[in-house]
């Protein structure tokens, strides 16, 4: 039985020590510096510790006997968790979108010895979509296009944004107000928040979707002069994007780290969180096969709902399945052995049929393959 420690007890840490618990194949200790969020899981078989990771002693003692180390805390945390990793021995995963934090993350597992990985971005996007994609990807001779979209959504809108909180709220202002990566001619870009904004329906419900940041993980460079243009946006019921461009751009909310946090005051008093949402993943790739021109997608939504006996969000069992998952791949000895791990050396259907992804295949999961001739035969 392997033993991990997971640090952060929020909704997303707390599914992730129920999932491993509950499968029998790890010893789970979770641990967070609010005694408060720890009382909130009842589950006995999981230990729990009151821990501040700024104190370098506790943390280092915590991780002593550990086999990996699962962070679920604030991505401006990552960092300082994932150097004690590194000098404990400890292999690393996390579930950030912050691009700054994983290239420092990157340097350090440069310095990872055998058998220790680090795996940043291991959630719903960055995460499940990237390894989707990449598995996309490698199905063409030549890629022309390739669009990621994934949204976590109320089942039932009821206010202006057409939107709850779902999840973190600093990650949530992260993607509306950083830099986006994209592929664009072949070429690495980067484009505005908030903007690419198009519209689309899936199965009869009205959508939108615009640019945010963080989504694509390492797609960018590993894609880079294999596709032509490669694009992440947030998938949104129509009228979201105008609000937040308004309260982004037209009340300036997010120029400055003082205006963030009014931004996220603001979000965390007016606006209520809910369990009852659904998860949305598409992904559409354009490309050549055998001298035709062809377009596959597929399309993943995940409801809230009860999974191994506890009731969840999507956005929690969706998050928390997939880096379980990379997790259980590591030590069956699925991944690369040292250093740096990408989503897209994750093999697809290894992942998709790794019992923690059961989720993702419960779930209203459509495969559309739709085969195009070329206009010109």
């Amino acid at each position: 039985m392997k033993n991990v420690l997971v640090i952060g007890a929020g909704r997303i840490g707390q599914c992730i020590a129920q999932l491993l618990s509950q499968s029998g194949q790890y010893q789970v200790t979770i641990a967070d510096a609010v005694k408060a969020a720890l009382n909130e899981n009842c589950n006995k078989q999981i230990k729990k510790l009151h821990l501040d990771v700024h104190q370098a002693k506790k943390l280092k003692q915590a991780l002593v006997g550990k086999d990996a180390v699962l962070s679920a805390t604030s991505f401006n945390e990552n960092p300082i968790i994932a150097e004690a990793a590194l000098v404990a021995g400890v292999s690393y995963f996390d579930l950030t979108e912050d691009v700054a934090t994983t290239k420092a993350i990157r340097v350090l597992a440069k310095k990872a010895k055998k058998g220790q990985i680090f795996m940043p971005q291991c959630g719903l996007a960055p995460g499940f979509v990237g390894i989707l994609a990449s598995d996309i990807s490698k199905r063409f001779d030549s890629v022309h296009t390739l669009k990621l979209r994934v949204g976590a959504l109320p089942e039932f809108p009821s206010n202006q944004l057409m939107y709850n909180l779902t999840w973190s709220t600093e990650g949530l202002i992260n993607e509306y107000c950083n830099p986006c990566e994209a592929v664009k001619g072949g070429k690495y870009a980067e484009l505005r928040p908030l903007e690419g904004h198009e519209t689309f329906s899936l199965d009869g419900v009205d959508f939108e979707a615009f640019n945010t940041s963080g989504g694509l993980g390492t797609l960018c460079e590993t894609l880079a002069g294999q596709v032509e243009d490669l694009t992440y946006k947030t998938i949104r019921y129509p009228g979201h994007r105008y609000l937040m461009d308004f309260l982004i751009h037209g009340l300036r909310l997010g120029e400055s780290k003082d205006r963030r946090a009014l931004l996220k005051q603001i979000f965390e008093t007016s606006i209520a969180v809910t369990h009852q949402d659904v998860v949305i993943v598409f992904v559409t790739a354009t490309g050549m096969q055998q001298n035709k021109l062809i377009q596959l997608s597929e399309y993943y939504r995940v409801y809230h709902g009860s999974y191994d006996n506890s009731d969840w969000s999507a956005i929690q069992i969706t998050t928390a399945s997939s880096i379980c998952a990379v997790l259980d791949m590591h030590f069956q000895g699925q991944l690369p052995g040292k250093g740096f791990v990408r989503q897209e050396d994750v093999c697809f259907e290894s992942y998709i049929h790794n019992p923690f992804c059961k989720p993702y295949l419960q779930g209203n999961h459509r495969k559309h393959r739709i085969a195009q001739q070329h206009a010109g035969k």
